[in-house]
């Protein structure tokens, strides 16, 4: 009896061995992508990182590092050039130290509310603000994670109604050039500080106040060592939900569509819950004993506006970018 197989079965079988030597390890175990944001566990985006890795698991593994764990605030978008990192939320202010044009996108009173964002991000002009990011930086934008409308909370009873309130009131804001200048427009003497050592700063005195939005101040449980929220509404609050553009490009055309797919589902639910929280809110923190008022929004406006405009930032926005922007319905 012959032993040996027939021709045949011999090619089939080192046909198939073979396709199996080259199977990427993926091909079995869906690769990680790291994860990396400020953000707290308690925060609702973490519940939105969670949906997004629930929706693309059997093609990828989503890893979150949050609060700062990994990398320091600010620190995320260098991490993510240099391919230490997969994924991102990022800072339009980040993006902005450099890409100049981007400071626009992060300046006060340009975004009447969530809607009004996410309808410049949907745009043409939104499309070209983010191309020049990919280009630029070589990220992947995949879309706006808004988080609620940041306000003024502080320490102390002292009423205040416009920008001259506040001068020299140490407010804390995060590190970098365009989060000072939102400070300073909103007359404030503003007091680079990180997101995880506010509650410490608030509580030793070494600032008098911060600026978050609502649902921010519960996570964070900031509400403990303040007074009062003055409801300036200066800064429709959001971070670019970002991806390497190596990992992304190494995607196929399906798997790409389908992961955008599921990062629009997640951010939609995210901005529906943080809109929820944020109405709810007020009422949580005047029944904790603060005040919450509302002050002279057309002197806040108007100040901070002649701030950005006589600043060097606003030379660098695009020609006829602003009035676009406002334009949009």
């Amino acid at each position: 009896m012959n032993s040996s197989l027939p021709r045949r079965h011999v090619l089939q079988i080192g046909a198939s061995l073979a396709a199996a030597s080259v199977l990427p390890a993926w091909a079995q175990t869906p690769p990680t992508l790291r994860f990396a944001a400020v953000f707290s566990e308690r925060d609702i985006r973490a519940d939105m990182i969670k949906m997004l890795a629930k929706s693309v698991e059997a093609d990828f593994k989503i890893e979150p590092f949050l609060n700062s764990t990994l990398y320091k605030q600010g620190t995320e978008l260098v991490a993510l050039q240099r391919d230490n990192l997969d994924m991102g939320n990022i800072g339009p202010q980040d993006i902005s130290k450099q890409v100049p044009s981007w400071s626009l996108l992060a300046s006060a009173y340009l975004f009447r509310d969530a809607n009004h964002l996410n309808t410049f991000f949907a745009s043409e002009l939104g499309a070209q603000m983010k191309k020049t990011v990919e280009d630029q930086l070589k990220v992947k934008i995949l879309g706006p994670t808004f988080f609620g409308t940041r306000q003024v909370g502080l320490k102390g009873k002292k009423k205040i109604n416009t920008p001259a309130d506040l001068a020299g009131v140490k407010l804390r804001m995060p590190p970098g050039e365009t989060w000072q200048l939102l400070g300073k427009s909103l007359g404030a003497n503003p007091t680079p500080m990180a997101y995880a050592e506010t509650y410490t700063g608030l509580q030793t005195g070494a600032i008098d106040g911060q600026d978050n939005p609502l649902p921010n101040v519960q996570n964070m449980k900031f509400y403990e060592v303040m007074q009062q929220i003055v409801l300036t509404s200066h800064l429709v609050g959001y971070d670019l939900l970002t991806i390497n553009l190596k990992v992304w490009q190494s995607m196929s055309p399906a798997k790409q569509q389908a992961f955008q797919a599921a990062a629009d589902k997640a951010i939609a639910w995210s901005t529906a819950e943080h809109l929820k929280r944020e109405a709810e809110l007020v009422a949580e923190f005047k029944r904790a004993g603060l005040e919450v008022y509302t002050p002279d929004l057309n002197a806040f406006r108007d100040h901070a506006q002649k701030i950005y405009l006589a600043s060097d930032q606003a030379k660098d926005w695009p020609a006829g970018m602003l009035q676009k922007i406002n334009a949009l319905k």
